[in-house]
């Protein structure tokens, strides 16, 4: 019976009633060890009706284990692995050991996860019970938590209970376990012992009314102390000393097989080999300690673990770890060596090192990160330490620990010594670790410090986050030492490009042609960054929507939320504002999970410049400021520059020209850390407007030239459209508008251009040629949400005289961004699951957005979905684009 629990009991029933309605969401108990939090979830998942229960416990000698606890609460469900899309089966396969190696991937692995819990859900709903989070191995913790922070669709309630403080990454609800209400303390002792009212109430005091000790202390009293005849011990008994008696009670043997358990938990390598522990056995059952569950030994509270510690010497703690050594193998053994060791030992080392590999192959790289940390205090050479303590670093930055990787890695610098290639290795790490989290610049100094063509393309990398294009030249100066190949002709290009050398295009365009022999994410993001210093951002998006592509389904390892800023911007680009939303959604919060701080900086400050288009100023104003909160101290003037053209953005959206001329003349004149070249060149079009609105010719003229420098090279379509706007602004040239409204190939531009064209058309009393382009622009807008836009071609409209319907609303405008996503996938024909894959998904979820859309749109099948959206695409859209 549980006293004085009725309000912890009634927050984790709406926890659970609101995932039996399809409202799925994760809660964190929070207490001291005997608070009460195991009681508090068995009474939970007992009233949790005729929903399904799994259950995982943390227990301290697994803690090192990868994928123990996901394998204890997985298991019982793994013939549903085959309902999960491809890359998430294969990804849990090779975490439950199901299969050798695996893909690597704590994303792919994360959505397997979920995706199998939603497959037990059906059909009344479930809920995960994580006891004892804190000693939950990192790689089962990382997989789990990952699906609890998705759980938003899912009938599933998971129930974290967490010793003290510990930190549990992105589960924001919290029920605190303190100790019982005076009364219901009373009542327990009352219920269990015969004691004097003055006695309970001093012994409510002194426990803090911690219903463990309170039952334990009470159980240790004299019938004299109970009744207050004689005076209580002082000091109580607590923490491990509450069982500590009874510990020491036991004979010998039992002693030793409580340490054997209290280091191993599962007796089954053990029992066969030493029968005479069966009589052990049945004594540590008899005394109320521990219980035999197969051959698992379950302590009666994880305080008994730790009072047989307490009691043993540490001699009889390695003796203990060095009999199941020679008794298990694999990563057990491993450990089990480890705690046997007396000092640094090689072959103790290597065998941790193995364990690691095996982990960081399953997706555990958290685990694997804990295993080479410890293998490095083992190993006795310190070049080999200090290789290890790298690996170590790299696990942990994988595994989204950017603050463990980076002291792993310092340690490691310090034992590296005089050799170069692992001083050159360290330091490129180094160097990412600061793009990724840190000072973007800082970066630049240390990666521009290397020799080889991949640390230099680290470094020109930097540069341009920081946007240093004296940096980027220098370096593409020395990339074009190297052999000719994609990445250094990109490189070196893009140097060439930036310093006004005319061999820079040539080298661009042959890196380009190969485009067709790349396989990697990050080579399309290569190959992207060679588009966009062409000027030619439509083949720009087109390049970096292949990265999303290829990371979403390849095992990046980690790298997704950076590629995703990347398919963000250009979603943006294409006027896909819908798209752009949903994708720095995802972005942000991989990226905050993740700890990559710069990245989280870049999809605020796209956010900022998609609320812009839309006209939300305090959205905009929002996420703007916490852009640049993060971008400018850590120099990533690409970032900063973004949110400060969002800024900009804003104003020119809201026909504030001379504040937008302003913004942008500042954007223009940002140097490296607060701005960026790319900004600026993408911006001027734009700039080239404001300054036009403003009564600025001059600026407007000015703002050509540097473009016609830029695109001098561009030859697509979209490129030359865009440089014919700038003309027809800048030149009041109603040839030029045209001429740009023949070349477009972004839909979202070419309305911008028809809007500009159709208010010039009307200002110059020609209503009739303007109203055609005008009602496009406003159809355009509506469609894409663009707001202040769509306003002002709807005042332009009815000034020339239009005064027929409203355009037909879109009929997908009322979809979510995500479910637009998915409708646009289902067009493609994409199954349920491939859809899931793409969008790191349960294919439960997919089928739930699909029948909440179904009702929005009036239709009833995938079919009818599909053709809405071809008709609702603009002619020429890219697959899966709305």
């Amino acid at each position: 019976m549980l006293y004085g629990r009725s309000a912890e009991i009634g927050a984790l029933d709406a926890v659970i009633a609101r995932a039996r309605d399809g409202f799925g969401g994760a809660v964190v108990l929070r207490g001291e060890a005997g608070a009460g939090k195991t009681a508090l979830l068995d009474a939970a998942t007992a009233r949790g009706g005729t929903m399904r229960v799994l259950r995982t416990t943390g227990v301290e000698p697994e803690s090192d284990l990868a994928f123990a606890a996901l394998h204890q609460m997985l298991w019982p469900v793994a013939g549903s692995l085959d309902a999960l899309p491809e890359p998430q089966c294969e990804a849990v396969r090779a975490a439950l050991g199901l299969t050798a190696g695996g893909r690597g991937d704590r994303y792919l692995l994360g959505a397997g996860v979920l995706s199998l819990l939603a497959e037990a859900a059906a059909p009344d709903g479930l809920i995960c019970v994580v006891d004892d989070l804190q000693w939950v191995d990192p790689a089962s913790a990382d997989a789990l938590l990952f699906a609890a922070r998705r759980l938003a669709t899912e009938r599933i309630a998971m129930l974290f209970a967490v010793r003290g403080d510990a930190p549990v990454r992105g589960v924001t609800s919290t029920v605190d376990v303190p100790g019982l209400p005076g009364a219901a303390a009373a009542e327990l002792l009352a219920a269990r012992h015969d004691v004097a009212p003055g006695v309970a109430r001093e012994l409510v005091a002194l426990t803090r009314a911690n219903p463990l000790a309170l039952g334990e202390i009470a159980a240790l009293l004299s019938p004299g102390q109970l009744a207050g005849r004689e005076p209580l011990p002082d000091p109580l008994p607590g923490g491990a000393r509450l069982f500590g008696e009874r510990v020491a009670a036991l004979s010998p043997a039992a002693r030793r097989l409580a340490l054997v358990a209290a280091v191993a938990t599962d007796l089954d390598p053990v029992l066969p080999a030493v029968g005479e522990w069966r009589g052990a056995l049945a004594e540590l059952e008899d005394s109320g300690l521990a219980e035999l569950a197969g051959t698992r030994v379950r302590f009666r509270h994880p305080l008994v673990r730790s009072a047989v510690h307490e009691a043993a010497a540490p001699a009889d703690v390695r003796r203990a770890h060095a009999g199941l050594a020679e008794l298990t193998e694999g990563d057990s053994r491993a450990w089990h060596l480890a705690g046997a060791a007396t000092g640094q030992d090689e072959r103790v080392a290597a065998e941790l090192a193995a364990a690691a590999e095996r982990a960081r192959d399953r997706g555990g790289y958290g685990t694997a990160a804990t295993a080479l940390a410890r293998a490095a205090e083992l190993t006795p050479e310190p070049r080999a330490r200090a290789v290890r303590l790298t690996d170590a670093a790299v696990a942990a930055w994988l595994g989204g620990r950017p603050g463990r990787a980076e002291s792993l890695l310092a340690e490691a610098r310090d034992l590296a010594g005089g050799d170069a290639d692992l001083a050159q290795r360290i330091a490129r790490l180094r160097g990412r670790f600061e793009l990724n989290s840190g000072n973007a610049a800082e970066a630049v100094r240390i990666l521009a410090a290397g020799d080889d063509l991949d640390t230099l393309a680290d470094a020109a990398e930097a540069a341009s986050y920081v946007g240093d294009a004296a940096a980027i030249v220098a370096l593409g100066r020395r990339a074009a030492a190297h052999p000719e190949g994609f990445l250094r002709d990109t490189v070196a290009g893009i140097g060439l490009v930036l310093d006004g050398d005319a061999a820079g295009p040539g080298l661009l365009r042959r890196a380009l042609a190969r485009v067709g022999e790349l396989r990697h994410a990050a080579e399309y993001l290569w190959a992207t960054a060679a588009a966009s210093y062409l000027g030619e951002s439509d083949l720009a998006t087109e390049l970096v929507d292949r990265a999303g592509r290829v990371a979403r389904v390849s095992g990046m390892a980690g790298q997704l939320p950076v590629v995703l800023e990347f398919v963000a911007t250009a979603e943006r680009i294409a006027g896909r504002l819908a798209n752009s939303r949903a994708v720095s959604d995802e972005g942000l919060e991989l990226a905050r999970e993740a700890g990559y701080r710069n990245t989280e900086a870049a999809h605020l400050a796209n956010l900022a410049v998609l609320a812009a288009l839309r006209g939300d100023e305090e959205d905009c104003a929002r996420w703007a400021r916490e852009a640049l909160a993060i971008a400018v101290p850590h120099r990533v003037g690409l970032r900063a520059g973004t949110a400060a053209y969002a800024l900009a953005m804003l104003d020119l959206c809201l026909g504030r020209h001379a504040a937008a001329h302003d913004r942008f003349t500042a954007v223009a004149a940002a140097g490296p850390g607060a701005g960026h070249p790319t900004v600026v060149w993408r911006s001027t079009p734009d700039r080239i407007e404001a300054a036009v609105g403003a009564g600025d010719e001059a600026a407007a003229r000015a703002a050509l030239d540097a473009y016609l420098r830029w695109s001098a090279h561009a030859a697509t379509p979209e490129s030359r459209a865009l440089l014919a706007r700038c003309r027809g602004l800048a030149e009041s040239s109603d040839e030029a508008l045209g001429e740009a409204l023949r070349l477009h190939t972004n839909p979202f531009e070419a309305a911008r251009t028809a809007l500009l064209l159709g208010e010039r058309l009307r200002r110059a009393q020609r209503p009739g040629e303007a109203r055609a382009h005008l009602r496009t622009a406003w159809e355009t807008f509506e469609r894409a949400g663009a707001r202040p836009w769509s306003r002002r071609a709807r005042e332009e409209l009815r000034a020339a005289g239009e005064s027929g319907p409203a355009p037909a609303a879109a009929v997908l405008d009322a979809l979510t961004p995500q479910e637009l996503r998915i409708a646009g996938l289902v067009a493609d024909g994409l199954s349920s699951r491939e859809i899931a894959a793409r969008l790191f998904l349960s294919p439960r979820t997919v089928e739930y957005h699909l029948y909440k859309i179904y009702p929005k749109l009036g239709i009833g099948s995938r079919t009818e979905l599909a053709r809405l959206v071809v008709l609702r695409k603009p002619p020429g859209a890219e697959p899966g684009r709305l």
